[in-house]
């Protein structure tokens, strides 16, 4: 088996932002050069996510409304007690999870149609990243 990584940087201006990440994932499948197996992509920070689903504006819209209808910004979090101000931002991604598992097929991302990757950034306008890590042979 063998194994390829490559780290994505984020530094969204924007506290909350939803990036599709679908060409860098199968980029990086490519210069894996693994025809089968998976692809592993993961947020590397506690208040970022990553999740598949469909790049079309209305849905991205209703996706940050009931993530900020669940775990609103500003609210008095116990977590705002250590000094912090981002309390929402640990729940919107659990909600959204931190990583994906998707399988490469054929030297290729083998999505279903209209399935996209998307880096969820729920406290940005600091330096995250993210790990894809492609396995298989």
């Amino acid at each position: 088996m063998k194994a390829y990584t490559k780290y994505l940087w984020f530094n969204t201006p924007k506290r909350r932002e939803y990036i599709n990440i679908t060409g860098e994932v199968e980029k990086a499948v490519r210069e894996s050069g693994i025809q089968e197996g998976m692809v592993l992509v993961s947020a590397m920070h506690i208040t970022a996510g990553v999740f598949v689903n469909d790049d079309e504006e209305g849905f991205i819209q209703d996706l940050d409304g009931m993530l900020e209808e669940i775990a609103p910004f500003g609210k008095p979090y116990h977590h705002h007690r250590t000094g912090e101000d981002n309390g929402d931002a640990h729940l919107k991604s659990i909600l959204v999870h931190h990583q994906v598992v998707l399988p490469v097929t054929g030297g290729k991302l083998d999505l279903g149609p209209w399935q996209q990757v998307f880096y969820a950034e729920f406290d940005g306008r600091r330096r995250k990243r993210v790990i894809i890590k492609v396995l298989g042979e």
